[in-house]
């Protein structure tokens, strides 16, 4: 399988994490402008199963080290097969909370407020079970991060014209975070510790990417049926709707957006191995600067409101400072 073999390289897969994670959103906001984030979802749940299936059967089954991808299936004990699947399972349910979030609050606040928090929670855990990095630099740069989220939620209060209450937006976004911060502690818990020479019974990164996406898409079945037809924000929807109301390219846009996010969660537990969990995990987060780029700037999500521009501007600072710190964590 395709492996790396630097912390250089660790940091480059960290930050098309970055990219993959803080962008994949997009594809929710062209979609749902025609049809409920609910519909939506099943798509992209989809797509995050296929590309872990596409890198599974090639990046995952060439080369000489480490094991393939069916090898590795095939081996696997049962306690690493469950902790990934349950990864999956936790991650869905706070990643469609995510999604309800979003189309509330919008992606300039929903990522900085949910992800920023699941990022501090994130490294926190995953530093406890496996110390690696400068702790000081570490955990500075993850409370930078957090101001960085107080300074966005104080930007979108000033939001004018809102439909919903703000308060709802933001609670259901820091709910978010907190699972999220913990389904990545279950993915990392299954896999083996040096990838070139895998211990039995635990999995490569490409294997443990697989079962976490068949956890998201089995657990799709309750979280996302509940939010049809229980939903937080808009209109009750049934799986009739699906099949009435989608068509060709509404389906595709929302595969790619899981395809887009699947991507970005491969490749970072591929550069755990090199930069630690902890670190890998707080490098991926830096979505929400992404995504806060793409809310503020593509989507004029902050149009209108006043007094805004000093807030957001600092909320940037903080989060870019902070990600230098945890890079730099890993060096010193």
């Amino acid at each position: 399988m395709v492996i790396i073999d630097s912390y250089a390289w660790a940091v480059v897969l960290a930050f098309i994490t970055m990219l993959c994670w803080g962008s994949w959103a997009n594809t929710q906001k062209l979609a749902t402008k025609q049809w409920p984030f609910q519909l939506f979802y099943w798509d992209y749940a989809v797509g995050v199963l296929l590309l872990s299936l596409l890198l599974a059967f090639t990046a995952g089954s060439i080369g000489t080290e480490g094991r393939s991808f069916i090898q590795d299936l095939t081996q696997a004990d049962a306690s690493a097969l469950g902790s990934a699947f349950l990864g999956g399972v936790v991650f869905n349910i706070a990643n469609i909370l995510l999604v309800a979030a979003i189309a509330i609050a919008g992606m300039a606040v929903a990522f900085p407020i949910g992800i920023g928090l699941a990022l501090a929670l994130g490294v926190i855990v995953n530093y406890i079970a496996t110390p690696l990095g400068n702790p000081v630099l570490l955990f500075i740069g993850v409370a930078l991060v957090v101001v960085a989220i107080v300074l966005d939620a104080m930007a979108y209060r000033k939001l004018p014209g809102q439909t919903e209450s703000p308060t709802k937006g933001i609670v259901i976004s820091l709910l978010a975070g907190v699972l999220m911060g913990f389904f990545y502690r279950f993915v990392a818990a299954s896999m083996v510790a040096d990838f070139a020479s895998p211990e039995p019974g635990r999995l490569t990164p490409y294997t443990a990417s697989v079962i976490f996406a068949l956890g998201l898409l089995a657990s799709n079945f309750i979280w996302n049926t509940i939010f049809m037809y229980k939903p937080v924000t808009g209109e009750k929807v049934t799986y009739a709707d699906y099949f009435k109301k989608g068509d060709t390219r509404l389906h595709l846009i929302g595969i790619l957006g899981g395809a887009i996010w699947s991507l970005g969660f491969t490749v970072n537990i591929i550069a755990a191995e090199q930069a630690g969990f902890a670190i890998s995990y707080g490098l991926g987060q830096g979505a929400t600067a992404v995504a806060a780029l793409w809310g503020v700037f593509i989507w004029k999500e902050f149009k209108g409101a006043k007094g805004v521009n000093a807030l957001i501007t600092a909320m940037f600072i903080f989060f870019i400072v902070g990600l230098g710190l945890i890079i730099a964590a890993r060096l010193y």
